[in-house]
């Protein structure tokens, strides 16, 4: 049985931490059991995540595999339709206006407006894109949703989902003399002498 997780007399149940690194009169000595000089003598984490002391990092030791859409991945900044509240009726609102207003930082990526609340103002939005929910509530109390280019927003339409045909199933050839018997008999020959019918 170990003291170390039991609590008894010996052991009570707070024991007062040690305090390191408080000079020569801490009565632990000038380095306070830390050693000599070095990161391992400073304060914090001495190694980085996923450092290996020299030897090749497991994350450089395994090829890269499969594929990441990060670099390609559409960004957008994103606007709720209560924070549009604040323009009067019949203005119109495009990025240069969302960021005077502070809504947006930068032109960096292109605006979305997302359905998120309700709006109650009749404005014309020039932005980039709008979820299906803004969308209809911005159409709805008799505004415009307009794309970048000035032009009636409209969204794409649905790809066509690629549906596999069914194999057709051939008809199965059978045995010869089966088929021979299935086959309606030949008219005979006429005889020698005979005239045909």
């Amino acid at each position: 049985m170990s003291m170390q997780h039991t609590i008894t007399a010996a052991v009570p149940r707070y024991k007062k931490s040690q305090r390191k690194g408080r000079g020569e009169s801490s009565g632990r000595g000038k380095t306070s059991g830390r050693g000599n000089k070095g990161s391992k003598a400073r304060t914090g984490k001495y190694v980085k995540h996923g450092h290996e002391h020299g030897q090749t990092p497991i994350y450089r030791r395994l090829p890269k595999r499969g594929f990441s859409n990060f670099d390609f991945e559409r960004r957008f900044h994103i606007v709720n339709l209560p924070d549009l509240d604040r323009f009067a009726d019949g203005t119109t609102v495009d990025a240069a206006a969302l960021i005077e207003a502070g809504l947006v930082p930068d032109k960096k990526w292109p605006v979305k407006i997302l359905g998120h609340g309700k709006i109650t103002r009749k404005l014309t939005l020039v932005v980039g894109w709008y979820s299906k929910a803004a969308h209809e509530k911005i159409l709805a109390v008799g505004g415009t949703a307009q794309n970048v280019k000035g032009e009636t927003f409209a969204f794409p339409k649905p790809k066509k989902k690629f549906v596999k045909r069914e194999a057709v199933k051939k008809p199965k050839i059978t045995d010869a003399p089966e088929a021979a018997a299935a086959a309606p008999a030949a008219p005979a020959a006429p005889e020698a002498g005979q005239t045909p019918a």
